[in-house]
């Protein structure tokens, strides 16, 4: 989704876009239905982007989407589901960890000066967060005290991560040691949960379109908790202007939280009833027992990248819920 957006954002204006893609995401989800290959096909329609399907992994791949070099990468490629990495902990690696240092490698060696952004994850701060004190509202918890969201200095070390916070922590890491020991321009976007059109959520990964999703096909939904656990969301429209601000900019390496920030958080029953109200009935759902590993807040610091990028969220929770719940309306089809 975040790739697709990319690619088109960049076509629209005139450049030439290279996507590279393995199609392997409705696999890792254990899903029958086609969901990646739709946003692949889309990209297919503009003729200034040149789709090549390989794998991050493979040195050969890369070499082939990044031809005689390039001006800028965006390495949204990656494993992104936390219960696929706690099962398959070593593909998990592969993907995350591997499939960036070959990135970082082949863009080393082909072209140098190519402006770099790596989409990393929140979760590389790991169970720390679960420390915090919170307090219990009605539809939500917050933070206790003046903590309104976790800043990129938040303690990493010793605690837990899950292998996939590990392996992303770990290409996150190689990417800041290429920008130190090499000298590549790189920005590290540890990013919160990342919404938007075209995006075909799943019960471990997209949890907010997975929500709408289901809603709209009338399906079961299971809340692992009690629904109360509160994330900040950005609309990919926003991660992508951030992304083109730090390819503009002469900032030759950071790290930023990407998120809406503490103005555009959001809480499962808080969604449901923004489902409600775009016209949809909210689906029927279950409670469960809280899942190993789940954060009840994590509330993205953006004072950094605000102030270096000169950026903040143009898009309202409210708007970019109407926006996909709008979009899963026009397109019923595409899920099964």
């Amino acid at each position: 989704m975040i790739g697709s957006h990319a690619a088109e954002f960049y076509a629209k204006r005139g450049d030439q876009v290279i996507a590279l893609d393995n199609l392997m995401r409705s696999r890792l989800f254990g899903s029958k239905h086609k969901s990646v290959e739709y946003n692949w096909d889309y990209l297919g329609t503009y003729s200034n982007i040149t789709r090549v399907v390989g794998d991050v992994r493979i040195e050969a791949d890369v070499r082939k989407a990044l031809g005689l070099g390039v001006d800028a990468v965006l390495h949204a490629a990656g494993q992104p589901g936390v219960f696929f990495s706690l099962q398959n902990p070593q593909e998990d690696f592969s993907i995350n960890a591997q499939g960036t240092l070959t990135v970082l490698e082949c863009v080393r060696s082909i072209c140098p000066k190519a402006r770099f952004v790596y989409c990393s994850t929140n979760k590389v701060y790991g169970q720390g967060i679960d420390a915090l004190p919170l307090k219990e509202e009605s539809k939500r918890y917050t933070f206790q005290g003046t903590l309104r969201a976790i800043p990129e200095t938040f303690p990493i070390d010793q605690v837990g991560h899950t292998p996939y916070g590990a392996s992303k922590y770990v290409a996150d890491l190689y990417v800041q040691e290429y920008a130190h020991a090499y000298g590549l321009q790189t920005g590290i976007f540890r990013m919160s949960c990342i919404y938007g059109t075209r995006q075909f959520g799943f019960e471990d990964q997209g949890w907010l379109a997975w929500f709408i999703i289901c809603s709209q096909k009338n399906k079961p939904l299971t809340i692992y908790g009690n629904g109360k656990q509160v994330r900040d969301v950005l609309f990919v429209s926003d991660l992508i202007s951030a992304c083109d601000l730090f390819f503009k900019s002469q900032i030759a390496h950071g790290i930023y939280n990407m998120g809406g920030g503490p103005d555009n958080t959001l809480s499962l029953l808080e969604l449901l009833e923004q489902i409600k109200q775009n016209g949809l009935t909210p689906s029927p759902y279950q409670l469960s027992e809280w899942r190993m590993f789940d954060q009840k807040v994590y509330v993205s610091d953006i004072s950094k990248v605000k102030k270096e990028l000169h950026w903040q969220p143009q898009v309202s929770v409210r708007e970019g819920i109407k926006r996909l719940v709008n979009w899963v309306k026009e397109n019923p089809s595409l899920f099964p």
